[in-house]
């Protein structure tokens, strides 16, 4: 599976980004997605998840409430939408597919994408 995140950019605090995931390669309907982000400094932590039909969704604590993950498995892609955004979500996104199950950790994950900045000014 080849992954090509997109929709990274600069907002302010309080407004809201989409993030997509282009997949292509292996039958992408069959993966669990995930979206997991890196500050400076920081280590790549878990954003969000959901399996492979779309029917399950999972978040971390700090993004539940503001951040939506979906699918559409006839296009391919998978979406990170984000709303009232805060200085404390900048960081480096990444979506990354995971078969056959969702996971929060990244070790399980097997493709990743190259990434798309996100900085939230205050």
């Amino acid at each position: 599976v080849q992954l090509q995140a997109s929709g990274g950019g600069l907002v302010q605090a309080g407004g809201s980004l989409r993030l997509s995931c282009a997949a292509s390669g292996r039958i992408f309907s069959s993966y669990a997605m995930g979206w997991f982000r890196q500050a400076p400094g920081k280590e790549r932590e878990f954003v969000a998840a959901i399996n492979w039909s779309g029917v399950a969704t999972y978040y971390a604590d700090s993004v539940k409430g503001r951040f939506t993950i979906s699918r559409d498995n006839a296009k391919n892609t998978v979406s990170l939408q984000m709303n009232r955004l805060e200085p404390e979500d900048t960081a480096v996104y990444y979506c990354a597919a995971d078969y056959p199950g969702v996971s929060n950790r990244s070790s399980e994950y097997e493709y990743w994408g190259q990434g798309t900045q996100v900085t939230v000014s205050s």
